[in-house]
């Protein structure tokens, strides 16, 4: 219901329809307030078919002239209202750069299986073809949503921004950008940077509602006690290195309504990358029936986050940022709203070495202090070795199950991920400030056996 007052006054009584003299005030939900609108054109027709004998007696009566005006004013009080509510009930239009990511594609997911907004437009370089997904993202990453392009090229931004109706998008999600650890300088400045600054600069001018950059954890200096958002910053992968510069340079951008998400380490169904790692290398060491061991210690921070909670808070931080911002201290928080989004489960090497041993039935452990130290002088030469050990392996079970093309699926490890460094996480601003409510707090053997389960449905896992 919608509360709408209007007093009865006797000039108002003789033109409302029967019974509404009768009120002070009335609640009118949406479909009173069309009828009464209705009716009130519908005798202003009448009144206009007989103009010249109406206006006539009205200007001979100073009370029928006031009361014709004080019946059109009303009709226009109801039309404003009305269209007040339904600017306020449409849903928001969605522009989500790097939509076919693995974050970018389950974000599209969420939105359509809710039915959340009134109009999404996917944008990446990649083609659907090529981008590896799964049958059950037909719909929400349908042809007619894609829009391939290089939206860091200033050349392609108008492509990208523009609508059919002239309107602007709503919200914009910024999923893009590289993803691979290990690359030169010149491709994070190529592919991440200058991306976002393009990106924003472009949604400022258009004046977007929500522009929602996301970012990572690796930002934080390493610490194995869960850091803020206001903590201390010393990124320590080449990716945080040029994503923090990206957040620095956003927040600069004047007009930008800007909002950052850091993630932790993203997992779930089709994941690459850290869980697919670590489940390829396991997977060799239950071929090889060998023992696999980590470097460092069971205590080293490995947040984490499961995709389906992820896309609900970028939505949720979105919805949030445009409604206001409620309970949002600038003076302590800061200008911009910056929000850690990692489970509870405060996730470490022991706990991913329990479960993938209980998964894979294997013995897991760690390497002791000796290897530890010679690993960390060394790190170049120990990642290679590593790679030497289990890439030959896994190249032969996938011959032995037939699989052609394995996916993104690779035990190949990154120097990056082996340092010894602690990604570690506090999410408790998200839950204060947003409300947000984790569906999925705690990595446990079951969801990464869904992960498994994922890759076989793919014909990925050997």
């Amino acid at each position: 219901m919608t509360n709408l007052s209007i007093r009865a006054s006797p000039r108002l009584a003789l033109l409302c329809p029967p019974g509404l003299t009768t009120f002070e005030s009335t609640n009118f939900c949406p479909s009173s307030l069309l009828g009464l609108r209705f009716r009130f054109r519908f005798r202003l027709g009448l009144l206009a078919q007989c103009a010249p004998a109406l206006l006539a007696g009205a200007f001979s009566s100073p009370s029928a002239l006031g009361r014709l005006f004080h019946y059109y004013a009303v009709s226009r009080l109801v039309d404003r209202h009305n269209s007040s509510f339904e600017m306020a009930d449409e849903k928001p239009s969605v522009l989500i750069i790097g939509g076919l990511g693995y974050i970018g594609r389950f974000l599209a997911q969420h939105i359509h299986q809710n039915n959340l907004a009134s109009e999404v437009r996917l944008v990446d370089k990649v083609l659907p073809q090529l981008a590896w997904l799964a049958p059950e993202f037909s719909e929400a990453c349908a042809q007619s949503k894609f829009q391939q392009a290089d939206a860091s090229k200033p050349e392609a931004l108008v492509k990208v921004f523009d609508r059919p109706d002239g309107k602007q998008w709503d919200y914009v999600f910024n999923c893009g950008g590289e993803t691979r650890y290990s690359q030169e300088d010149e491709v994070y400045k190529l592919r991440s940077l200058e991306l976002s600054i393009a990106v924003g600069q472009e949604a400022a001018k258009r004046k977007v509602k929500a522009f929602v950059e996301l970012s990572t954890g690796m930002v934080y200096k390493s610490d194995s006690s869960p850091s803020k958002e206001g903590d201390k910053l010393k990124p320590w992968s080449k990716i945080a290195v040029f994503k923090l510069q990206a957040e620095e340079a956003l927040a600069k951008i004047e007009g930008l309504n800007l909002l950052v998400v850091r993630l932790p380490h993203v997992y779930g169904p089709y994941a690459s990358q850290w869980v697919a790692t670590a489940l390829c290398m396991a997977r060799v060491y239950q071929h090889l029936e060998g023992e696999m061991k980590w470097l460092w210690t069971k205590d080293l921070r490995t947040n984490t986050a499961h995709i389906h909670d992820v896309t609900r808070a970028l939505w949720d931080t979105a919805v949030w940022y445009d409604s206001g911002k409620a309970k949002w201290n600038e003076a302590e928080m800061g200008k911009v709203p910056i929000f850690n989004v990692v489970d509870k489960g405060a996730t470490t090497q022991g706990t991913m070495a329990d479960i993938i041993g209980q998964i894979f039935k294997i013995e897991t452990g760690f390497q002791g202090q000796v290897i530890s130290t010679f690993a960390r002088m060394n790190l170049d030469s120990v990642v290679d070795d590593v790679n030497d050990d289990v890439l030959g392996p896994w190249a032969d079970l996938l011959a032995d199950a037939g699989i052609s093309r394995p996916g993104p699926l690779t035990p190949f490890m990154e120097k990056e991920l082996l340092k010894d460094t602690d990604l570690s996480m506090d999410g408790s601003r998200l839950e204060d400030v947003v409300g947000f409510k984790y569906e999925k707090p705690v990595i446990t053997k079951e969801l990464i056996e869904e992960v498994i389960e994922s890759y076989k449905a793919m014909k990925w896992w050997p």
